[in-house]
């Protein structure tokens, strides 16, 4: 019998800034394209920002896109997370690299004026 191949997944940096280019197309500082996906449960919003290669057309100007409850914009913070545009901190769940690729996993923080 054949020994498994291990795999293993490194921790990787963060982008300092992710900007809203399309629907469901982020870019960061380096031109990298990030796809979000949003899981929403009853006690939290979470987005899973997966680092894959889309050809990027024109810019969209973020008012004119559809409502969404994510962020145009978000800018890394210290602490392991995101502050967004519209103010709402992300803590960064987690961010790894496996086979080229990136997963980082964002949970949006409480507001402290809703404690």
């Amino acid at each position: 019998m054949g020994e498994l191949p291990f795999f293993r997944a490194h921790t990787a940096l963060h982008p300092d800034h992710l900007w809203i280019w399309a629907r469901s197309v982020y870019v960061d500082e380096n031109q990298r394209t990030w796809l979000p996906i949003t899981i929403e449960t009853e006690s939290s919003l979470q987005v899973l920002m997966r680092q894959e290669d889309v050809s990027l057309g024109e810019a969209v100007c973020p008012s004119l896109l559809a409502p969404c409850p994510l962020p145009s914009m978000w800018q890394l913070y210290p602490g392991r997370r995101y502050r967004g545009s519209d103010s709402s901190f992300w803590r960064i769940v987690y961010h790894i690299e496996f086979s080229g690729k990136e997963d980082m996993l964002l949970e949006q923080l409480p507001d402290p004026e809703d404690e």
